[in-house]
């Protein structure tokens, strides 16, 4: 039988692996923690559904910023959810949103919640500094 702290735990493992697929650069295995047909309640500009969206995502932002690091400052689960509150930081050395690379440093603040079922995630809510990115880029 399955515990709330199993669960739970399951569900942190998976946020960490999350961690680990960005941090090592190999997009493509996020469909080893995001489902398929994964709801993200909050995609960027033009992004598609489902988990092929989210990794087209990941790939454009870490071609615009391939130095990102996304450092958890806070994480908090429950059963179901995994929230986590990031610190990020990159340089601009490609196209982002429209823009050619500037070559400057940003730090934001970022937060991700995460809905789980069977250690994957099948929803996401999330949002960062876009504003704060933006200006340290000298782009507003």
């Amino acid at each position: 039988m399955t515990t709330t702290l199993d669960t739970r735990q399951n569900n942190l493992e998976a946020q960490e692996r999350l961690g680990a697929i960005l941090e090592g650069g190999d997009l493509d295995r996020l469909a080893e923690v995001f489902a398929d047909d994964v709801v993200d309640h909050d995609p960027a500009p033009g992004q598609a559904p489902g988990v092929a969206g989210i990794i087209d995502f990941w790939k454009t932002f870490t071609t615009a910023f391939p130095d990102l690091e996304a450092k958890p400052q806070l994480v908090s689960a429950d059963d179901d959810h995994v929230t986590v509150a990031l610190e990020l930081t990159g340089t601009h050395q490609g196209d982002f949103l429209g823009h050619a690379a500037t070559g400057r440093s940003f730090t934001a603040r970022g937060i991700q919640i995460g809905r789980f079922e069977n250690g994957k995630l099948v929803e996401r809510w999330g949002a960062s500094d876009e504003l704060g990115i933006l200006t340290q880029l000298g782009l507003v």
